[in-house]
């Protein structure tokens, strides 16, 4: 199976280390967001699990959270998936430790 337009964009994003011009890391970037926008929850998560299997920091951490996000908002009642994204969040630094804490007691009222 050909990889998505999603997995494609984050590949690129992820193997970005500051080699594109200014101008081409936004059009890239806006490309991005344009696609994980309305992609299915599905496309999301496995988008994820692939480029974090390649490099698991190679995604930057924005477009993480972004997509994670919208994979929740999607399946709001995906305890496993609760749990994955609120881990990735925690490895992130704190900014994010009180929304991941929320994600992590919701996956477990299950």
């Amino acid at each position: 199976m050909p990889d998505s337009e999603l997995l494609r964009l984050a590949r690129e994003l992820a193997g970005d280390a500051g080699t594109r011009s200014a101008e081409a890391r936004g059009e890239l970037a806006r490309a991005y967001v344009e696609v994980v926008t309305f992609a299915p929850a599905e496309e999301i998560v496995a988008m994820l699990a692939a480029v974090r299997d390649e490099d698991w920091m190679g995604l930057p951490v924005w477009a993480r959270n972004l997509a994670f996000r919208l994979a929740v908002l999607q399946r709001p009642g995906d305890v496993a998936l609760l749990r994955d994204a609120a881990g990735d969040l925690l490895s992130f630094g704190p900014d994010g430790d009180d929304h991941a804490r929320s994600m992590r007691d919701r996956a477990a009222r299950g």
